[in-house]
């Protein structure tokens, strides 16, 4: 049974909570001398049904994960399952076959051996299935009931209330703050058994990147750990290539937009430029690598520079930038619309020109949101993969010329951890201190543009 039919249960008994909780204060307060209430009725079904619904959820949450292996276990002590293969992928993939042909995932199962454990995964569905109804429905009558037994005239049912969303709030609050802690704890684990194996040193300043997989990993050649070539390529690709063209092109869109255009004009090319920030990545990695990258290429090739190759920063770069364009546009945008007009209007009244007013007044005044955008724009370049798969080519180059073949911290991250690679060996390690490398650059760049923000922010106060 799906999790869905669990939660649709408990908010019906939920409802069914609040609709009865309401009648019994209203109720008291349509009895012969009864004192008013202490909150809305409302508020005693919402108490009720909080009650049944916050708990309810957190057991299907968890029944979610224990059913499962309950039926799992259950399988596997029937006899149909003695024949199974011990362990690895076969045996993974009968179970897999016999569990969806049970759920009605699969009209059929193609590996003959998985048809014999198909009744015992459907009789123990069934069984667990019942169960966790069961188990719903009781801890609903239970909790209902508690909850419907303490509703009072003076009962103050709007302080509970508010008090458990305000709890409420405030976990949902703290999920961000621990999924930061957790991926912050997780990178920073794997980054020390990394450093265990190489040397920091090896890894923060080599300059040769060539992880071989198949080597001793008991005696790694820290040599081949450099990983120079790969900060230089982010950087050069993420942050230089792709800015000279995201950070001119935004801006001037943004001042065209709100100091140029006409309000027609601006509600047709605001959201048309905006839409290049819903296209996929994937989509750009193709016109990257099918359109611009040849064109590059073959323009390199006219000039007569020899060595161009179709895999390039260049295109990887020139593409990247126009996808960020409207991270550096719309914060630009909304930062000089937000500038007060009077600013304008007493720049205008003293003589100054409207391109005067823009680069002298407007520009500085919105300067903490355009410096905002741009650092959004950075960070989101410098972690971009599919267009530099697609585009720039898996060679570790140190090089300035943009028209060679470059790789990025993330390309090596997604290349050392796919495959068969073991986490006990320092190439598949590799990639979380490439992460974790990555993750303390995007930190800074957002400190940095913090600081200039608040600089500039307190200058204009």
């Amino acid at each position: 049974m799906s999790p869905a039919i669990l939660i649709l249960l408990v908010f019906g008994l939920g409802l069914a909570g609040w609709l009865s909780a309401r009648a019994r204060a209203w109720s008291f307060q349509k009895a012969p001398g009864a004192a008013k209430l202490a909150a809305l009725p409302s508020y005693h079904g919402w108490y009720v049904a909080l009650w049944i619904v916050i708990p309810l959820l957190l057991f299907v949450t968890l029944w979610s994960v224990i059913a499962p292996q309950m039926v799992l276990q259950s399988v596997l002590a029937d006899p149909a399952a003695a024949n199974l293969p011990a362990f690895g992928f076969e045996r993974q993939n009968i179970l897999g076959e016999a569990a969806s042909v049970a759920s009605g995932a699969a009209q059929a199962v193609f590996n003959p051996a998985a048809q014999p454990l198909v009744e015992p995964f459907r009789t123990a569905m069934t069984r667990y299935n019942i169960i966790g109804i069961a188990i719903t429905l009781l801890l609903a009558f239970i909790l209902g009931v508690w909850a419907f037994l303490r509703l009072k005239p003076d009962f103050t049912a709007r302080t509970r209330v508010e008090r458990t969303v305000m709890m409420v709030l405030l976990l949902a609050s703290l999920v961000a703050i621990l999924t930061t802690l957790g991926i912050i704890a997780s990178l920073v684990f794997e980054t020390f058994r990394f450093f265990g194996m190489i040397s920091p040193i090896d890894f923060l300043f080599g300059t040769h990147w060539g992880p071989d997989p198949m080597s001793n990993a008991a005696n790694p050649d820290g040599s081949r750990y450099g990983a120079i070539p790969l900060f230089w390529g982010t950087i050069y690709i993420g942050a230089i290539i792709a800015m000279i063209v995201a950070i001119p092109l935004g801006l001037m869109s943004a001042i065209y937009l709100t100091q140029y255009a006409s309000p027609r004009w601006r509600a047709w090319l605001k959201p048309l430029l905006e839409i290049l920030a819903g296209v996929p990545t994937v989509v750009y990695g193709y016109f990257a690598a099918l359109t611009v990258a040849p064109a590059i290429r073959d323009a390199a090739q006219s000039v007569g520079i020899a060595g161009a190759s179709s895999e390039s920063a260049l295109a990887a770069g020139l593409v990247m930038g126009v996808m960020i364009i409207p991270f550096v546009s719309s914060m630009a945008d909304d930062s000089i619309a937000a500038v007060p007009q009077a600013m304008r209007d007493g720049s205008l009244a003293m003589g100054a020109t409207t391109s005067e007013t823009i680069r002298r007044v407007m520009i500085p005044a919105a300067l903490p949101g355009i410096v905002a955008g741009i650092m959004l724009a950075v960070s989101r370049a410098i972690g971009e993969t599919m267009i530099v798969v697609m585009a720039a080519g898996a060679a570790a180059n140190l090089s300035a010329n943009p028209l060679e073949a470059m790789t990025t911290v993330t390309f090596q991250i997604v290349a050392m951890l796919t495959g068969e690679g073991s986490f006990d060996h320092p190439a598949t390690l590799s990639a979380f201190a490439l992460g974790f490398v990555l993750f303390m650059v995007t930190l800074g760049l957002n400190f940095i543009a913090l600081r200039v923000v608040k600089r500039f922010r307190e200058a204009y106060e």
